[in-house]
């Protein structure tokens, strides 16, 4: 089975934001490298970009992983005004949900605090300090 992993594109704050997540779901960097560790003379780039992150990765669960890199000045900026993606975390209890919510929406604006949507399921969404938009969704599972 194929797996779908989130990959965040930031102006430079990539790291700050890899933290914050990391103080919420736990667990440590997969990989972390910055373009000044991979980039060699054929690439130059400027000594403010060098300590930009070009690739960190963060297991979540089992078989998930929150990827994302800083973007550079010459490919220009990420617009989080006009951001489309949101990243939807399923939870396996409320109790998590509610964990989740509150540490990740910390600092940004909730849009939509958790509450038991008229489908069935505990939900929530919001947009964290640095411009991603999350859902966070516990639905209980009905033995068949």
């Amino acid at each position: 089975m194929a797996f779908i992993n989130p990959y965040i594109h930031f102006n430079g704050n990539a790291e700050e934001a890899f933290l914050f997540y990391k103080s919420v779901f736990g667990g440590e960097f997969e990989k972390m490298f910055r373009y000044k560790d991979l980039l060699g003379t054929e690439h130059p780039i400027s000594e403010n970009e060098a300590n930009r992150i070009m690739h960190i990765a963060l297991p979540i669960g089992t078989n998930n992983v929150l990827l994302g890199s800083d973007v550079l000045e010459i490919m220009g900026h990420v617009n989080e005004r006009d951001n489309r993606n949101t990243i939807s975390i399923s939870a396996e209890s409320r109790e998590e949900a509610d964990k989740l919510f509150s540490g990740l929406s910390k600092g940004g604006g909730v849009e939509m605090p958790m509450a038991d949507g008229p489908w069935g399921s505990y939900f929530g969404m919001f947009t964290d300090k640095f411009g991603i938009q999350w859902m966070v969704d516990f639905s209980i599972k009905i033995k068949e």
